[in-house]
């Protein structure tokens, strides 16, 4: 505790590579819960020993596949109601796995443990720039409350610039795709 300003916990983890499932790297990391405002996101610190595998021919094998597309990529309900992604469909499964970290990292208190649950529906944005652009519902779990809450956001991605969500927001629960 600290005092007028809220509670740091100190965390020793290990990072397993979504890609390389034998692939680890430990990890330190101090998070700072504010007291008091919900708006203001957990202060995270945190120190990486090693590195993961490095993704770019994977990244650069979708982005041009994306680029060469003909009519925007659409696509829903990913995982299916059997866990299961289509090969094609993980790559987007994966940026919306990322974009959704940030997402829950924001919106994150000391009473939350949320987790991407499914993209419900996921549009590619046309862009005249280089840059990748989706429009993502995507449902969160609260593992605390229990509740599925649907979660709009904007996800910009590039494979020399990494992600950004450039916009998001919590929906109404009574949302359907």
């Amino acid at each position: 505790d600290i005092d007028d300003v809220g509670h740091k916990y100190y965390l020793e983890l290990e990072l397993e590579d979504v890609l390389d499932k034998d692939s680890t790297v430990n990890c330190t990391a101090e998070v700072l819960y504010h007291l008091g405002n919900k708006n203001i996101a957990p202060d995270v610190q945190f120190t990486l020993e090693g590195e993961l595998k490095n993704t770019d021919e994977a990244d650069n094998i979708f982005y041009n596949r994306v680029k060469s597309l003909e009519k925007e990529l659409v696509a829903e309900n990913t995982p299916d109601s059997h866990g299961n992604v289509p090969p094609e469909m993980e790559p987007i499964h994966l940026l919306a796995w990322v974009a959704s970290g940030y997402v829950i990292w924001q919106n994150s208190t000391e009473n939350t443990k949320f987790q991407l649950a499914q993209i419900k529906h996921v549009k590619q944005v046309k862009r005249s720039d280089e840059y990748l652009e989706f429009d993502y519902m995507i449902l969160l779990h609260d593992m605390v409350s229990q509740e599925i809450i649907p979660w709009q956001m904007t996800v910009l991605w590039h494979p020399q610039h990494g992600v950004q969500v450039t916009q998001d927001s919590c929906q109404p629960k009574h949302v359907s795709g």
